[in-house]
């Protein structure tokens, strides 16, 4: 019995030692638990912080969409829209490289390009996959749900008014930065400034939370141009028909508001679609009317003539000796098509007389003719702030010959910008005085300049309404109810060795209404192919029918309405009320 007892005893004693060495183990256990717990949450949660928002916490850009274009009347030409670019980092995907094939057919590419791609940036943390997706397709393509796949919200330029407005909108790159055109001139205006945010995101690196706004985006602002849209797609049609009928190599209109300087329409052709960037190339895109130069030809007769009047020497009635119909200038023979005789300054301009104007420029002292041409802007970039804009070319007087000023009389061994002769001719129909040229919309116009007096620009806008009347060589530039004042322009293309005898440049250039202009336009035609060519045929009706639905569209009232005799206008309504 007392064995037994003892036996029991033992037991009792060792179940008590097991029960209480578990006891300890689990205590020791706990104290370790409790005390990791402690060193986590309190002595390294700093660190341990920091490393959970290394992992899961990111800095995301927040894009700012570019200011939009207007036209004058607030017509967008070129906006904003929101696209999704889609981007990977490279480490996180690694884990389901094997889905690429189905990431491929979402993004619409090659698999084995993008196979490519991914495994040489493995050691990068960013890489565009596909830019400028529609927010539909982006969301097909983030429903995968792939590691590391993320989207980022961009803006995408499109231009409504696509290759009517191209040549002057210009257009952006894929970063949506300004590389042609106002885009480029007024890029720190239009482009906006990325903002900032901090989000958290989950394993795969979707964003789950927007953390914080680290900094909020400033969008670009908007720029109203000097267009008038409903001018430029009548320049661009009118341009268009005229450089097909008679398979012109190119061709430019420029349209400008006399009393402001404003740039109202300038088309070229050809032309490219800025919407399409498989039509980016220098030759389609460069702006003809602002960045190309020509000799100018007998256009610029009338700037000849207002430099004689400003010289003193002249009086609008004076009369020059054309006869015998030519004058040898050292070894060049100038000729008129026929002897003309005796004839004014008027007639001259008229019948664009070369023989009349060089006589007139010979006595002209070389400063008096190059200070007018250069008062004018020739030979000097103007205003208009447009990217690659040409100068021109004006010689200096010291580097004249003798043939050199008889040439420059009618248009030769000068170039301009079609803007640059546009203007010339804004200021003879502003009594003389040249406002700069400006591309963007004025509420009030810009200080003008006196070029050459009142009395001298009104007596040469006389000359040139001659041009256009029964008689002048600019008759198809009439337009019916206004009176028009205008100049033909016919110039031989300068080739390799000389002047090409089968190429030419066919120009007019005008104002209308000619009793007060408000419109100074030039058209030019470059290289016209078939029996029409001079600038009477090719370029004056195209003058003509921007300027007939130009006045109309911007309600000016008409200058030459006929006049009826009383007697016949109640004979008119006595015939009305008979036919009622």
């Amino acid at each position: 019995m007392r064995r037994g007892a003892e036996t029991k005893q033992k037991a009792a004693r060792r179940f008590k030692g097991r029960v209480t060495l578990v006891l300890a183990f689990f205590a020791l256990v706990a104290s370790t638990l409790v005390a990791r717990a402690v060193h986590l949450q309190v002595l390294d949660k700093e660190f341990l912080n920091r490393q959970a928002d290394t992992r899961h916490l990111r800095t995301e850009r927040i894009s700012a969409h570019r200011g939009t274009i207007t036209d004058r009347h607030g017509e967008p030409l070129a906006i904003s829209t929101p696209v999704d670019s889609i981007w990977a980092n490279p480490k996180e995907f690694a884990a389901a490289v094997d889905r690429i094939p189905e990431l491929a057919r979402a993004l619409g590419v090659d698999s084995q390009m993008l196979i490519r791609r991914v495994t040489r940036s493995m050691d990068k943390e960013f890489l565009y996959l596909k830019r400028h997706l529609s927010p539909e397709q982006a969301q097909r393509v983030l429903a995968l749900k792939l590691p590391g796949i993320n989207v980022q919200r961009e803006y995408r330029r499109y231009y409504p008014a696509s290759e009517v407005t191209g040549h002057l909108v210009g257009f952006t790159n894929i970063d949506d930065e300004g590389q042609e055109g106002l885009e480029l001139a007024f890029n720190h205006w239009l482009a906006g400034e990325s903002g900032a945010k901090r989000v958290l995101k989950d394993r795969l690196g979707r964003s789950i939370e927007n953390v914080a706004s680290i900094r909020p985006p400033h969008h670009g602002k908007e720029l109203r141009t000097s267009i008038d849209l409903r001018l430029q797609y009548l320049a661009y049609r009118t341009l268009k028909s005229a450089i097909k009928s008679h398979e012109a190599r190119s061709g430019s209109i420029v349209v400008l508001d006399v009393k402001t300087g404003e740039v109202l329409a300038v088309v070229n052709q050809p032309t490219y679609n800025p919407n399409d960037r498989s039509q980016f190339a220098a030759a389609r895109y460069r702006n003809r009317a602002i960045t190309d130069i020509f000799e100018p030809g007998s256009s610029l007769k009338p700037l000849v003539v207002a430099a004689a009047l400003e010289s003193g020497q002249y009086r609008p009635s004076s009369i020059v000796d054309t006869a015998p119909g030519f004058i040898d200038v050292g070894p060049k023979r100038i000729e008129d098509t026929r002897n003309l005789g005796r004839v004014s300054l008027t007639t001259i301009l008229a019948r664009s007389s070369n023989v009349g104007i060089t006589k007139l420029a010979m006595t002209l002292q070389p400063d008096q003719l190059w200070d007018t041409m250069t008062r004018f802007g020739f030979g000097a970039l103007t205003s208009s702030g447009f990217p690659g804009e040409s100068a021109g070319m004006l010689t200096h007087y010291s580097h004249w010959q003798p043939i050199s000023q008889a040439t420059l009389a009618y248009g030769y061994g000068v170039s301009v910008t079609p803007l640059q002769l546009a203007q010339a001719y804004a200021a003879i129909g502003d009594q003389g005085s040249m406002r700069p040229i400006s591309l963007v919309a004025l509420d009030q116009p810009n200080e003008a300049q006196q070029v050459i007096s009142e009395d001298t620009a009104v007596a040469v806008r006389r000359m040139l309404e001659e041009v256009v009347r029964p008689g002048g060589t600019g008759t198809k530039a009439a337009v019916d109810g206004y009176r028009i004042a205008g100049k033909t322009g016919t110039a031989w293309k300068f080739a390799s060795g000389g002047y090409s005898e089968d190429k030419y440049i066919s120009i007019f250039a005008g104002l209308a209404p000619a009793s007060e202009p408000r419109l100074a336009t030039v058209v030019v035609i470059d290289e016209p192919r078939g029996e029409l060519y001079y600038g009477s045929d090719v370029a004056a009706p195209v003058f003509a029918d921007v300027m007939s639905e130009s006045l109309r569209l911007m309600a000016v009232p008409p200058d030459a309405m006929p006049v009826r005799e009383p007697g016949n206008v109640m004979q008119a309504m006595s015939d009305q009320a008979a036919s009622r």
